[in-house]
């Protein structure tokens, strides 16, 4: 068996970093790397971005939408895309933001976490708002496995205060609370995930949420192009910060589609974040 998830991210980050390479490849970016807005297009791309990542980060997140936008051939893709990172040694975290109850969310858990699946992803993002209980096919089943999941907690969205801040305890203190209930006992942390944005504008403490206390792995978007650093996400995670795994994508693959430079942009962001993040322990 796979030792949990909490164990191989916490090594993957150790050894190179904290940097997860987004890969969002929109009909904008594909254009930028004067690729055609096809299937083709998105394996030429994900190749590239695979190659420069390759010993260079700990994960790579691609977004499923951008896949699934061109049918069953681009998630054909999205397939090739999730075998090259294990081929390649990467973590992969699916955002795909599934939430529903019952059967059906136990399909979702099965089809993204499930051993041997084409779509099976080392992690994968989940939306909780259907209520925290029901996301339990998709934790049960990833632990077993030695997988992980990500819920949203406090995204970087303006809009999701609007759920997220509600109540007294609020809506995302109590889902925190839950997450910390699954991680208790898992060391270095745990293998369920909290999405926290990094252009939260406070520390998560400072909103009422106690994420340093939740055990868990913490997916923090916001940096690069939507206009977070390094030093903000070493502000923002204060007193986590060896759990932090930062997706940056814009940043990193506006480099492209040279190679040479892509691989350094890789390089750099790793570098930076590692930096900043170690300064702040």
């Amino acid at each position: 068996m796979r030792p949990h998830f909490g164990t191989r991210l916490a090594a993957a980050m150790e050894e190179h970093g904290p940097l997860c390479v987004g890969l969002d490849p929109s009909a904008d970016l594909l254009a930028r790397w004067g690729l055609p807005d096809t299937p083709d297009g998105l394996r030429s791309l994900g190749e590239a971005v695979l190659e420069a990542a390759e010993g260079r980060c700990a994960a790579v997140k691609p977004q499923s939408a951008f896949y699934e936008r061109h049918g069953a051939a681009g998630v054909a893709v999205l397939e090739e895309v999730l075998a090259g990172c294990r081929d390649r040694g990467l973590l992969s975290v699916l955002d795909v933001k599934r939430g529903d109850i019952g059967s059906t969310m136990a399909g979702y858990a099965e089809a993204y976490l499930a051993e041997g699946r084409p779509l099976a992803a080392d992690s994968v993002t989940l939306s909780p708002y259907l209520g925290y209980g029901s996301l339990r096919p998709a934790v049960e089943l990833a632990r077993r496995g030695g997988r992980g999941v990500w819920v949203l907690g406090l995204t970087s969205n303006p809009e999701g205060r609007d759920v997220q801040l509600v109540g007294q305890p609020s809506v995302a203190a109590r889902v925190v609370a839950e997450v910390a209930r699954d991680n208790a006992g898992l060391v270095p942390f745990g293998d369920v995930g909290l999405v926290v944005g990094a252009t939260l504008g406070a520390t998560p403490g400072e909103l009422g949420v106690d994420v340093v206390a939740a055990a868990a792995p913490v997916l923090a978007p916001g940096v690069g192009a939507q206009g977070a650093g390094a030093e903000d996400v070493a502000r923002t995670f204060a007193g986590m910060t060896e759990r932090v795994l930062v997706p940056v994508s814009r940043g990193v693959l506006s480099a492209g589609p040279d190679a040479v430079a892509l691989r350094d942009r890789v390089s750099r962001w790793s570098e930076e974040l590692r930096e900043a993040l170690a300064r702040a322990r």
